[in-house]
């Protein structure tokens, strides 16, 4: 009977690896895609980034709680979204959405540092997370690290090309530092 629950266990193990794999094969198959000069295009690749981030590689439960938080910021009961992604955290720390989405509320709730050190976080998650460093942008422009915000939206160029956010937004950041050195 031991044998087979250790056997079990391993094919268990294996199976998760490989959707594990799957999962981090098809994001940088995306990701890849994302430099195509097509925003129509790019905007369909965006969504399906995105699903795969706000999806748990394991635990379907967890998914339901992040969508719970995420209805919950759209309903502006900002606190309860808060303690609801902290939850989620708490369960699995590695999930680099969760702490995306708690950083997203900081931000929303004035927490600018709170939410900076989430973004932190979600970054050495996943690097590559265009939606984390356009809001390390937004945070830093309230902080006043102007030039750590133009920085961010770069980043987010050279990630998705033809996001149009980071180009407005280096725009705006430029014309603010001019109006504050006059």
């Amino acid at each position: 009977m031991k044998k087979i629950i250790t056997s079990l266990i391993f094919i268990l193990f294996i199976i998760n690896q490989s959707f594990a794999d799957d999962r981090k094969d098809e994001l940088n198959k995306l990701f890849k895609e994302l430099k195509i000069k097509n925003s129509v295009v790019t905007f369909e690749i965006e969504q399906k980034i995105w699903k795969i981030w706000s999806t748990h590689p394991e635990k379907n439960d967890l998914t339901s709680l992040l969508a719970k938080g995420s209805n919950l910021v759209n309903q502006n009961k900002l606190y309860e979204a808060e303690a609801i992604f902290t939850k989620v955290i708490k369960l699995d720390p590695n999930w680099a959405e969760a702490w995306n989405k708690r950083a997203t509320v900081l931000y929303l709730l004035g927490e600018f540092q709170k939410s900076q050190n989430d973004i932190d976080k979600v970054l050495e998650l996943e690097e590559r997370h265009f939606g984390a460093l356009a809001g390390q942008g937004l945070v830093n422009i309230q902080l006043k690290n102007y030039e750590k915000a133009i920085m961010s939206y770069k980043k987010v160029q050279e990630i998705y090309p033809t996001m149009k956010s980071p180009k407005i937004m280096i725009k705006e950041i430029n014309e603010l530092i001019k109006q504050q050195s006059i």
